[in-house]
């Protein structure tokens, strides 16, 4: 899946979601000052700019495939040591960081395990390695209501359900398949609130993600369809959304 969008377009879309996310996960994976930690598939930089406010300047760097995200996470934070670079292939030396962190991201890796085995590859022995992903397949993530509009509207639609990480004990097999150890997994939440429908709806016009997507490839009518069955299932407003995220951390 390409994130080739603005970071202003995916900060409007998922950002709202990540950014209090990257709060509870760097909590819930023991970051701590004093240690060295990466942030992998950064974005443009919910997590980093957390992890910045905890360690020492310099103690944090970060990584993504996609250049307009790098861009944007150098530009935000630049002291940041941020590289353009795939989970599958890490420019780091082995054993580089005490902690290496991974929101929202195993679920578009080519080869989820291959690029869990990277990031415990660039942790110390024994440092922590840890991930998160929407609960997609249990209907605990943000995009709930939209793909169960979509299905109601279409019943062959793809979605996010299948997803590596996105249900209950895959992110945890997948650390396993990875080699790591003393895995744990636990579900974090976090509440974002909107203050009308449109308010809701207008993120999922702008290309980002599946769901962006699959906006993008619907005809006007079509498009209308979703936005009033997406309406339907909703307050007018203001109202809050909860979502939850499968978290995983284990130690190399």
């Amino acid at each position: 899946m390409s994130f080739e969008v603005s970071a202003e377009a995916y900060a409007q879309f998922m950002g709202q979601f990540s950014e209090p996310l990257a709060v509870r996960f760097a909590d819930w994976a023991g970051v701590r000052r004093g240690q060295r930690a990466l942030d992998v598939g950064c974005g443009p930089g919910a997590l980093t700019a957390v992890l910045t406010e905890l360690l020492e300047p310099g103690a944090v760097a970060a990584a993504d495939p996609s250049e307009s995200f790098v861009a944007a996470a150098r530009a935000r934070l630049p002291q940041v040591d941020v590289r353009r670079a795939s989970a599958e292939d890490l420019p780091y030396d082995s054993g580089s960081f005490d902690v290496v962190l991974a929101q929202l991201v195993v679920h578009f890796m080519s080869d989820p395990v291959a690029g869990l085995r990277e990031m415990s590859r660039v942790s110390v022995p024994g440092g922590v390695v840890a991930a998160c992903v929407w609960d997609h397949a249990g209907g605990g993530g943000p995009l709930a209501t939209f793909w169960s509009a979509v299905r109601s509207l279409d019943a062959s639609a793809p979605d996010e359900s299948g997803l590596a990480g996105a249900r209950a004990g895959h992110l945890a097999e997948l650390a396993t398949a990875a080699g790591l150890r003393d895995v744990e997994e636990d579900l974090l939440t976090v509440t974002v609130g909107f203050a009308s429908f449109d308010d809701w709806w207008e993120p999922y016009t702008f290309g980002v993600g599946p769901a962006g997507t699959h906006v993008a490839g619907l005809d006007p009518d079509r498009r209308e369809e979703l936005r009033q069955r997406c309406r339907e299932l909703l307050p007018a407003g203001p109202f809050g959304v909860t979502a939850s995220a499968w978290s995983v951390r284990a130690r190399r």
